[in-house]
């Protein structure tokens, strides 16, 4: 988000800079340009738009991220410029307890915030970094001034006043299909922060014209294993292909992914789970399986069914209840 125009407010009049939730991307580039600011939430009381763990980054010219419903970013920004010049960390409260009390939040939560400058040369921002590139989660110590990264299983012992936050590999998606459900799947799957793929085995050889996802034309088992289908990784399968289908299904039901959705018609689904079962299947590989795919919000429109895929992934993520409530609709 580009602040440097001396004319422009002193906030943006559309905060696009919020929807990105993984500041790791925003780290990444601000630290392209020159140290930046980096402000975690670290405690939360009563409550609040956003969990313990979220972030924003700020640099010169540079915003990403956002910690309530705009009722102290701008505060925070003025904290974490003054960071950016200091480096000396701050922390921050607001809420009972403030040292602000004209900064009133709506909820009526308490939050405390850690604000600390990274430079590039910074070795645990490196190791961050390099986790992330190999899909590997890592666990992130920082108290302000002392920061280590590890991987998860080969932690450090942490300190008096240490703020630990996990940080897991970006989110994939792979959707298999080229309908306007595939399309309309794929297209939301980028908007929600997922690493979106569509495969189309031997389709157009022009991408479609979707933003930010990528395109195969392998068939089902070997684009599958080019994505890598990690604990990390979402597989949708709407080709309306049942041979397609099968192959998908074959490679996608025994993987580390922990979720795997059909589309398709409830009556094929016995027929289908057969065939699978005769390839080889377990019924652990099959339990895995989300048929028909997606919550029932009883919409069939493709970006409807789109939503109630990804909110179906998202559940699925964050183990909600939804989840439980369509199993019992189902029996």
């Amino acid at each position: 988000m580009d602040l440097t125009d001396p004319a422009a407010p002193s906030g943006p009049e559309w905060p696009m800079h919020g929807l990105a939730d993984d500041m790791r991307p925003a780290l990444e580039e601000a630290l392209a340009q020159g140290p930046a600011a980096l402000a975690t939430i670290i405690a939360l009381e009563g409550g609040g738009p956003r969990p313990v763990g979220t972030q924003m980054v700020f640099a010169q010219g540079f915003v990403a991220g956002f910690l309530s419903g705009g009722c102290i970013e701008g505060d925070v920004e003025l904290h974490a410029r003054e960071v950016l010049e200091t480096g000396v960390p701050r922390r921050l409260v607001y809420g009972e307890g403030s040292p602000w009390p004209d900064i009133r939040l709506l909820c009526g939560a308490r939050i405390e915030i850690l604000v600390e400058r990274l430079n590039a040369d910074d070795g645990a921002l490196r190791d961050l970094l390099t986790h992330a590139g190999k899909r590997r989660p890592a666990l992130w110590f920082t108290d302000g001034t002392r920061r280590v990264c590890a991987p998860v299983g080969a932690t450090p012992v942490p300190w008096p006043g240490v703020f630990v936050r996990r940080f897991d590999p970006v989110p994939r998606l792979v959707v298999m299909g080229g309908d306007p459900t595939a399309l309309a799947l794929a297209s939301l799957g980028v908007q929600a922060g997922f690493e979106t793929t569509l495969v189309r085995p031997k389709g157009p050889m022009a991408a479609p014209p979707l933003a930010g996802v990528r395109y195969s034309r392998e068939a089902p088992a070997s684009a599958l294993a080019a994505a890598g289908l990690d604990a990390w990784t979402a597989v949708a399968v709407c080709s309306h292909d049942m041979a397609l289908d099968h192959e998908a299904l074959l490679a996608a039901l025994p993987s580390p992914a922990p979720y795997v959705g059909l589309l398709g018609a409830r009556r094929r689904l016995s027929e289908r789970l057969a065939a699978l079962k005769a390839d080889g299947l377990t019924e652990r590989d099959l339990a895995k399986l989300r048929a028909p795919i997606g919550l029932d919000l009883g919409g069939k429109a493709p970006f409807e069914v789109a939503v109630a895929v990804i909110g179906e992934i998202i559940a699925t993520r964050n183990g909600q209840p939804a989840l439980e409530r369509r199993a019992e609709a189902v029996g």
